[in-house]
């Protein structure tokens, strides 16, 4: 049995989770708490308010408004 290798945002998710310490689910929890809407405004409030680098918090920003667009 071959695995197939998580590919897109969610590939990023396990390295996340390891460097800042807080599962995915509590990430997606904060940004959509947060009151900033737009893509670019929620990275950069990642990268300020969490020290977040910009691949990680890119990866979850566009997973978690790609998971709510199709809600």
């Amino acid at each position: 049995m071959t695995e197939t290798a998580v590919k897109g945002p969610a590939g990023y998710f396990p390295s996340i989770e390891k460097k800042y310490g807080k599962p995915i689910a509590e990430w997606k929890d904060l940004i959509r708490a947060s009151p900033l809407a737009k893509h670019m405004e929620l990275v950069g409030w990642l990268k300020t308010e969490h020290g977040m680098g910009h691949g990680h918090a890119n990866a979850l920003v566009a997973h978690t408004l790609a998971e709510d667009k199709g809600k």
